[in-house]
């Protein structure tokens, strides 16, 4: 899967969007240090191994570089950024049944708004699946000639590798 380029001086404001969320009585926000356990674990049972040791990575910055959408009082979504290299975005996913409600694009924008208040002008959207998403979302563009990418030659579990 190939790599995207997204501008962070042009992105869209995401207040509203954040507020809808509330609204829907679920909070977007940075997460602390004293949950790193329990978002971490969320992921790996949730999602993959991988991408836990991405958001675990998150926990090390400062500020912490991982967001999470938070429903009554557990996790259902994260997206984070400067994880396995800098200035890229992700990994990020949204619990399946919160799917198609706007968490995803909330927890993009405020992980994209957070890397440009850092300096960043672009962001990296790493090894991407769903590229209209993000096209959509925040007008990403395919980087040529991107694929493999990043994760070009990385070690993987043997049970993985047998697959």
């Amino acid at each position: 899967m190939a790599d995207m380029l997204v501008k962070l001086y042009e992105l869209p404001d995401v207040t509203n969007l954040i507020a809808q969320q509330q609204a829907a009585g679920i909070d977007i926000r940075r997460a602390i240090a004293p949950e790193k356990h329990v978002v971490v674990n969320w992921v790996r049972e949730t999602f993959q191994q991988y991408w836990a040791n991405e958001c675990d990575v998150c926990f090390a910055n400062q500020p912490v570089s991982c967001f999470v959408a938070v429903a009554e009082a557990r996790p259902i979504g994260f997206a984070c950024y400067d994880a396995t290299f800098k200035n890229f975005f992700g990994p990020t996913g949204v619990l399946e049944s919160y799917r198609g409600h706007g968490i995803g694009q909330v927890l993009l924008l405020v992980a994209l708004h957070a890397m440009a208040a850092q300096g960043y002008a672009y962001a990296i959207i790493g090894d991407v699946g769903p590229t209209e998403f993000y096209t959509k979302a925040v007008e990403a563009v395919v980087i040529p000639d991107s694929t493999p990418g990043i994760y070009r030659g990385m070690l993987r579990d043997q049970a993985e590798s047998d697959k």
